[in-house]
This record gives structure tokens, C-alpha cells and sequence, in this order.
């Protein structure tokens, strides 16, 4: 159970991975906010035909619905994740596509010491020794220049977005017991309405038609067949592990990045990553 578990952890992992890099080109064509929103509409609108077809073929075991008991963390789940994309979207426009994919692993940090702290979850020693690396491969990364120690803005809002996926991932922990089709469909026309509710409330254009299904395409895939799959591991792991789990997510986007964008880092991002890579093993081995 655990092996399969971890396995979905990974699988969530390299979906998501697709976030960064396609969104860099994404942006070109669609305003940050618009871009949130959709993403999570297509999550939405995806796993609902899911949710249909399963209906209508009788495949699947049957799965425990949400209740008025999971209100409150279900509105926080859906608050956080119309903020996170939001940072996230606005953090790629300021920043490369390579720093933004390396800079989301600060999520485990962030995700880690919610579940410690308010959830009571344990955290190992070598937890607490990956998340001091992480957090100072991070620092790192939002430093735009080592000689002048200015911070990047761009990455000040990823930062910001994984703080708000990390409360968003330990709301979803208690929910991890419901169906987790239900949970991404929630997820997905919660946040994604509300995101381009606000893109329409602060003047943003909607992106063409055609710009529009890629979106929705990239959300199904990195958003809403991702968090399926997370949720579904964080039943036997916990919020903290499976967090851990997903840490390869930023290494395989820092792979795209590069093949797409061609872009050469300077000598502070391989210091970064190599401090975020022994940071990531020691989580896995925890």
C-alpha cells in the first residue's frame, strides 16, 4: 500500500513538473491571473468527464463524499489555491522558468512545518536537517545578484505561492479520506472561477479561444491529474511525506526549463541545486 502510495507521489510529481516550463510560454499570450484561473478550470473540467465516464461505465470503487464536517478546510483548500497559482503565475512572469521549478520545493518546507506545527505530524531528524537545505537553496535562488544580495521579486512570489500550496496541501490531508475526483472537481471550478473572477475585476483580457484550450489542456494534466493522484497518496503517507515524495517535481521542471528555454544559469543556481538535490535525498530517506 505504501509502494503504490509512493508511486503516486511520483506519478503527481512528474505531471505537475509540466506546470513551469509551459506556462513560461503560456504567459506570452495570457495575463497571469486569466492564466490561474483556467488552469484550474481545466483541472476542473477534465475531472468531471472523468467523474462522468466512471458513472456511466461503473468502473471504480465506490468513494466516501465530502460533508458539512469538511466545509471549513474545503473553502480554505479552494481560497489558498486561487492565491497560489496567482503568485506562482506572477512570479514566472518576473523570474526563469529553471529558478521557478527549483523554488517550488520550498513547498515541502512550507507543507512540512504546517503539518508539524498545527497538525501535530512527526518530523524526523533528517527532515529537519533537508528542510534548513531547502530553505537555503532558496534564499539562494531569490537572490538575483550574490554581490549586491538584491532579492528577486519574481521569486519572492513563487515563495509566496508555496507557502499557500503548503497550507493548501494539509487542508487537503483532512479531506484525503473523500473521493479525491470530487475533491480536484472542487478544486478546479472553485478556484478556477474565482481566479478569473478577479482577472476580470483588476482589467485583465481573457486569452483567445485557442490560447484557452491549451490552458485548459496544461491544468487538466499538471493540475488536475496531478492532485488526483497526490491525494490519493497523502491517505497512507500523510501531508508531510508525500510532500517529500513530490520534491523530484522541480528537478524534472529544471530539465524542461533547460530543453525549452535554453537558457544557462549563472554559478549560483548549480550551488542551489546541488544544496536542493542533497536536500531532496535526505527527505527521501527519512
Amino acid at each position: 500500500m505504501l509502494r503504490r502510495s509512493a508511486l503516486f507521489a511520483i506519478l503527481a510529481a512528474a505531471l505537475y513538473a509540466l506546470n513551469a516550463p509551459v506556462s513560461k510560454l503560456l504567459l506570452q499570450n495570457a495575463p497571469p491571473t486569466m492564466m490561474a484561473g483556467f488552469l484550474y478550470l481545466g483541472a476542473g473540467i477534465g475531472m468531471a468527464l472523468m467523474g462522468l465516464a466512471r458513472s456511466k461505465t461503473g468502473h471504480g470503487k465506490k468513494e466516501a463524499h465530502l460533508t458539512k464536517k469538511d466545509l471549513p478546510y474545503t473553502l480554505g483548500m479552494v481560497a489558498l489555491d486561487i492565491a497560489a497559482p496567482i503568485f506562482l503565475m506572477i512570479g514566472l512572469k518576473r523570474t526563469t522558468a529553471a529558478n521557478a521549478s527549483l523554488l517550488n520545493n520550498f513547498e515541502i518546507v512550507a507543507t512540512s512545518l504546517i503539518a508539524l506545527f498545527i497538525f501535530r505530524e512527526k518530523i524526523g531528524k533528517r527532515l529537519w536537517i533537508a528542510i534548513g537545505l531547502i530553505t537555503l537553496s532558496s534564499i539562494l535562488l531569490s537572490v538575483e545578484d550574490a554581490g549586491s544580495l538584491q532579492f528577486s521579486f519574481g521569486s519572492l512570489f513563487v515563495l509566496a505561492a508555496c507557502v499557500c500550496w503548503g497550507l493548501e496541501n494539509n487542508c487537503t490531508r483532512n479531506l484525503s479520506h473523500s473521493d479525491p475526483l470530487e475533491i480536484v472537481v472542487i478544486k478546479g471550478f472553485g478556484s478556477g472561477i474565482g481566479s478569473v473572477i478577479i482577472g476580470l475585476a483588476v482589467g485583465e483580457a481573457l486569452p483567445l479561444w485557442g490560447d484557452i484550450l491549451i490552458i485548459l489542456l496544461l491544468g487538466f494534466v499538471a493540475y488536475g491529474l496531478s492532485i488526483y493522484f497526490y491525494v490519493y497518496a497523502q491517505r497512507d503517507l500523510g501531508a508531510a511525506k508525500t510532500s517529500a515524495y513530490y520534491a523530484v517535481a522541480p528537478f524534472i521542471g529544471v530539465l524542461l526549463s533547460f530543453l525549452i528555454f535554453r537558457e544557462i544559469p549563472g554559478a549560483l543556481f548549480f550551488v542551489a541545486l546541488v544544496i536542493m538535490v542533497a536536500g531532496t535525498w535526505l527527505i527521501n530517506r527519512e
